[in-house]
Parts: structure tokens; C-alpha cells; sequence
């Protein structure tokens, strides 16, 4: 299993709900009753997209492109004194 950074942008909506897209990933849209459960349905929905892209055939948005290919950026954090 792969793990990629995708950057959220959340909004808060009429109401109180937060909504949840990504320029990074097309078609990305997730809502939920707090921040918290929008971006761990958001989670859910990048899983989804990428299944669905491998099971049609479909190339992968540029920003998961360079994580599933094997050559990619890598963002860890590191602990120093």
C-alpha cells in the first residue's frame, strides 16, 4: 500500500457542514457534520478514485502519477535534538 499527500480544501457551509474538494484530484467531493469526518470521507473517495482510474484504465491525476509509479517525492517527518 502507497500513501500520497493530497492537499484538501475544506469549506464550511450554511448549516455547519464541511465540504471538501481537492484541486489535485478531479472529482473529488466529500461533506460531512465536522471537519474531522469530511476529510476521513474525503480519504475514502481519493481511495475509491484511484481503484476506479486502475480498474477502467484511466491514467492517474499528475499528483498521484509520481507516488504510484514508484518515483516520486516523498514527504517524512524526521526527529532531531
Amino acid at each position: 500500500m502507497s500513501e500520497v499527500l493530497v492537499r484538501f480544501l475544506i469549506e464550511e457551509l450554511p448549516g455547519g457542514a464541511y465540504l471538501v474538494t481537492s484541486d489535485e484530484v478531479p472529482g473529488l467531493v466529500a461533506q460531512g457534520r465536522t471537519v474531522t469526518e469530511a476529510t476521513e470521507i474525503a480519504q475514502d473517495v481519493v481511495r475509491r478514485l484511484v481503484e476506479s482510474y486502475r480498474d477502467h484504465g484511466d491514467p492517474l491525476p499528475p499528483s498521484l502519477q509520481r507516488v504510484f509509479s514508484g518515483h516520486g517525492e516523498v514527504i517524512a517527518p524526521v526527529a532531531v535534538d
